[in-house]
């Protein structure tokens, strides 16, 4: 019986690059990116077409997408905040675009000065063209459990907003716990009930491990059919316009766990593993999450032999 498949989507080199105040030129972004693909992620997210007076770190995205490996074989996605990143994306050939839309009024505005009606009406146009140019459009849905501002989410007021993006064009939701406040309950609940309305294959999650549940989150949603997750190499990242956002839930861990189970990724835990490690130097700062440690003790044991 062939093995389940799940879509791990890295998006260490975007949301993960956005928060660290080292910023790396285009080739420590692109070495970044080599190392993901030769450990088998086939589902990255490369940068986003933001102001770089805004986020310097996603400065020459344009550039980078130009220099990309193996874009017959991965799918390589970019984060568009505007019409005017919308343009520039399309004008790079980028295949998939995505659009962030905070299901609070106080979040749209902290995060692009926007109140949630207009910041909605915003996304929709986007999704809409996006469908019309041929291009996949993802929309994520941030702040869906819990605000820093307002405090927790209606999951009606989620699940309007999905329908929304869906009706505008948009092929996949991604539900962001962007500051890490669910809790497995609140997962199954509100994933399952975007699963029952829009299908399995239209919902992805993205979870932070602020509290540590990030891996408990990942296994609610996978019992409620979802097989499309984001995670950050090292677990690096969070997003710098939410107060409480630490990491990302860690490539590593997440992989471990799904492999672990039985079902597939098509990545490689050894080449993770220097993954890691080469982000790491990259940013002169030490990353890896819970399992890493154990993981680079693995594959130290595997280069060097058996130990009774």
């Amino acid at each position: 019986m062939v093995a389940e498949h799940v879509t791990v989507n890295e998006v260490g080199p975007r949301d993960g690059l956005q928060s660290q105040t080292r910023t790396l030129d285009g080739d420590g972004r692109l070495a970044m990116i080599r190392a993901l693909v030769e450990a088998g992620l086939h589902s990255i997210e490369a940068g986003s077409f933001v102001s770089p007076k805004a986020v310097p770190q996603m400065a020459g995205t344009g550039e980078l997408f130009a220099r990309l490996p193996g874009r017959d074989e991965v799918r390589y996605s970019a984060l568009v905040p505007n019409a005017r990143g919308y343009e520039l994306a399309r004008g790079a050939g980028v295949g998939t675009v995505s659009v962030v839309l905070s299901a609070t009024e106080t979040m749209n505005r902290r995060n692009i000065n926007m109140g949630l009606d207009e910041t909605t009406a915003a996304c929709a146009e986007l999704m809409a063209r996006a469908a019309a140019d041929g291009i996949e459009g993802w929309a994520y849905l941030a702040v869906a459990y819990e605000c820093p501002f307002e405090g927790p989410t209606p999951p009606a007021q989620v699940e309007r907003l999905a329908a929304r993006m869906l009706g505008a064009g948009a092929r996949k939701l991604i539900i962001a716990d962007t500051i890490g406040a669910a809790n497995p309950a609140q997962v199954r609940h509100l994933i399952g009930n975007l699963v029952r309305a829009d299908g399995a294959r239209h919902v992805a999650c993205h979870f932070h491990d602020t509290r540590g549940m990030a891996l408990a989150n990942v296994l609610a949603a996978l019992e409620e059919g979802v097989r499309d997750f984001d995670s950050s190499i090292g677990g690096l990242g969070g997003c710098p316009f939410s107060p409480g956002a630490s990491g990302n839930v860690a490539t590593e861990d997440v992989v471990l766990m799904l492999e672990s189970m039985g079902l597939r990724t098509g990545i490689d835990l050894d080449a993770l593993v220097a993954a890691v490690e080469r982000v790491s130097e990259l940013l002169e700062s030490p990353l890896g999450g819970h399992a890493f440690r154990w993981l680079r003790r693995r594959a130290g044991q595997a280069k060097g032999g058996a130990h009774v």
